[in-house]
């Protein structure tokens, strides 16, 4: 009978004793696997993390590039547009100036202009002429004389002081003038002569 007990509460034991272990084996491996899911989650956010963070500094690095290239375009651009107005400009400005600023120049200009508001008609608008101050006793004669003579619409002669070099012109009632100072000739030149600059600095 004591041998029998014992028996049994050694099978008991036994059976417990491996049940544990299985347990503890099942266990075990379970905290195994679910540790090797973790870590492989946290290689995988990791490796996302550091894709995400060599898209961005791809995308950032291009876009400084970009910006770079823009503003050298955009410098070069200017460089070139101030060299072209240098060149342009003193080509044009010291002879266009000069030929504006001679009498008989000046004079076949401001003809041409007040002949072209229609002399010998009825319908002739009477004109405003400005002219600058340092050209008054050259042309006011000629003004209230010889082409006062031609232009029957009537002209009222002006000098001032802000016109520096040609003159300007406009019918007296209607608000607008038409300005042909020797800036307004320069301007105009040049806008002919840039193209050809532009081809000869820079091959365009």
């Amino acid at each position: 009978m004591q041998n029998k007990l014992q028996e049994l509460t050694d099978k008991l034991y036994n059976e417990g004793l491996a049940k544990g272990r299985q347990e503890a084996e099942e266990m075990k491996a379970k905290a195994k696997k679910e540790a090797a899911e973790m870590l492989e989650q946290a290689k995988e956010k990791a490796r996302q993390i550091i894709s995400d963070a060599q898209k961005e500094s791809d995308e950032l690095k291009a876009k400084a590039e970009n910006d770079i290239k823009m503003a050298a375009g955009q410098a070069f651009a200017a460089i070139r547009q101030r060299i072209e107005n240098v060149i342009v400009t003193k080509a044009v400005a010291a002879p266009v100036a000069q030929a504006v600023g001679e009498k008989e120049f000046l004079q076949s200009i401001i003809s041409a202009v007040v002949l072209a508001f229609n002399p010998g008609s009825s319908e002739s608008v009477p004109l405003n002429v400005i002219l600058p101050e340092n050209k008054q006793q050259e042309l006011e004669g000629f003004l209230k004389e010889e082409l006062a003579k031609i232009f029957r619409g009537g002209l009222d002669i002006s000098f001032s002081k802000n016109i520096s070099n040609g003159f300007k012109i406009g019918p007296r009632n209607d608000g607008y003038m038409l300005s042909f100072t020797d800036e307004d000739f320069t301007n105009l030149i040049a806008e002919y002569l840039r193209p050809k600059t532009r081809k000869l600095l820079f091959g365009e």
